[in-house]
């Protein structure tokens, strides 16, 4: 019986074995600047055109640019570079500037820098990127988009790790670069209630804002004033030819921005966006 049982159990492990696709040991980064990482099939899906605002529309956020894309150009030459951490307001440009840093950086530098976009949830599966990606080549920027981490999650405790490197340490060849609306990834709820339970509720606080303490560069993105609103908008106003006066336009944009209570490079867009052809 013992017998038979272990020779079902031994077929099916290896049914499994035969459906689940194989990890790669070795991938080829060059026919794209930029691919989609699936932590789940572990597959890299190229993309052949990076959806990105040029630096020059960027308005109101040209000092943090100008860090990011300086780090970042540090990196491509092979000197000491830090990973990256965007944080603050909503709709400032935070992924805007990751991604017009690494156009403007292969637009200099061609095919020198790949993007691997990693989605939150794929998190568990960093390790083994990064075992893919060390001893390529290429010079990689891993960027996960609109990080956060909510109550019970643990996977700040890995990121942690993967971004020390462990004994191996981190790559040479990678950069993780993160946005965020939140400054140290988590809810200050999640914070205070494990504090409220703890026994020494300092120590929890700093382990959970010691994640923050792994991205060298980090930057701070805030909301705009209106002046700098009105300046978004006729940065966008320009780059698509509308032929409204700057008045009629700045009075149209800011009702705009009422009507959405709040004013930031996305809501100029937005409002660009919205305008009828005969504007144009």
């Amino acid at each position: 019986m013992r017998q038979e049982f272990l020779k079902n159990f031994e077929r099916i492990a290896a049914a499994l074995e035969r459906l689940a696709p194989p990890a790669p040991d070795k991938i080829d980064l060059h026919p794209s600047d930029a691919y989609m990482w699936s932590g789940g099939s572990q597959i890299f899906t190229p993309i052949s055109q990076v959806a990105h605002v040029e630096a020059a529309l960027l308005r109101g956020v040209s000092m943090q640019y100008d860090r990011v894309l300086a780090n970042t150009l540090r990196f491509v030459k092979g000197l000491p570079a830090n990973n990256v951490m965007l944080w603050g307001a909503r709709g400032m440009g935070k992924s805007s500037i990751v991604k017009a840093a690494h156009a403007d950086v292969n637009r200099a530098l061609p095919h020198a820098l790949a993007i691997i976009e990693i989605q939150a949830g794929d998190l568990a599966s960093l390790p083994d990127l990064m075992r893919l990606l060390r001893g390529q080549a290429r010079r990689c920027i891993i960027f996960c988009d609109d990080l956060s981490f909510e109550s019970q999650d643990m996977h700040y405790k890995l990121l942690k790790s993967a971004l020390d490197g462990g004994l191996a340490g981190r790559p040479e060849n990678v950069l993780f670069y993160a946005t965020s609306n939140r400054r140290h990834l988590m809810p200050r709820d999640m914070m205070e209630n494990e504090s409220d339970h703890a026994i020494d509720p300092k120590e929890v606080v700093e382990e959970k804002v010691s994640l923050s303490d792994r991205f060298g560069l980090w930057i701070g993105l805030h909301s705009c004033d209106q002046a700098t609103y009105l300046d978004m908008v006729d940065a966008y106003a320009d780059a698509s030819r509308i032929s409204l006066s700057r008045d009629k336009l700045h009075q149209e944009a800011l009702i705009w921005s009422l009507e959405r209570g709040s004013r930031s490079g996305r809501v100029a867009k937005q409002f660009i966006d919205s305008l009828d052809m005969t504007h144009l």
